[in-house]
């Protein structure tokens, strides 16, 4: 584990509002000066507590208007087939994040799609045809008040 003190954890909460802020208004923010923040991010870069930088794409604005979680279960609690249903899930473009999880069902999956009927295909032609799937559980999202994702 990495040794993170309190100025690396407003590092870290100013780049995670704002991955694109310079390290001269950074600096500025965290209290030190542009040399030893820059020394400081890279070594959190190094470290791997930051692991990359991304966009934050408008989901609505890209033709995405419908978002459910699913909870999976499967017909198999055997290593092969978790593996069998990760490749597969791996494969789907709707599918933008697949955690397992502890509980009755052995994912959690978060889906995206144009809207409910593309949905309902995915479910029916890509979930509904896996071999290991035994059970799958929909959550629609109806809006979303917080979501700290980047």
């Amino acid at each position: 584990m990495t040794k993170i003190d309190k100025i690396d954890r407003q590092i870290l909460r100013e780049m995670t509002g704002n991955g694109r802020i310079s390290n001269l208004e950074l600096a500025d923010r965290v209290g030190l000066s542009p040399s030893a923040c820059l020394r400081r991010v890279t070594a959190l870069e190094r470290s791997g507590v930051i692991r990359g930088y991304r966009a934050v794409l408008d989901p609505g604005r890209l033709g995405i208007g419908f978002t459910a979680y699913v909870t999976v279960g499967l017909n198999e609690h055997t290593k092969a087939a978790q593996d069998a249903f990760e490749k597969a899930i791996s494969q789907a473009p709707e599918v933008r994040e697949c955690h397992n999880i502890t509980g009755n069902r052995e994912y959690l999956l978060r889906i995206e799609a144009s809207d409910l009927t593309a949905y309902k295909r995915f479910h029916t032609d890509v979930l509904g045809t896996l071999p290991q799937v035994s059970a799958i559980t929909s959550y629609v999202v109806m809006g979303s008040s917080k979501d700290d994702r980047a």
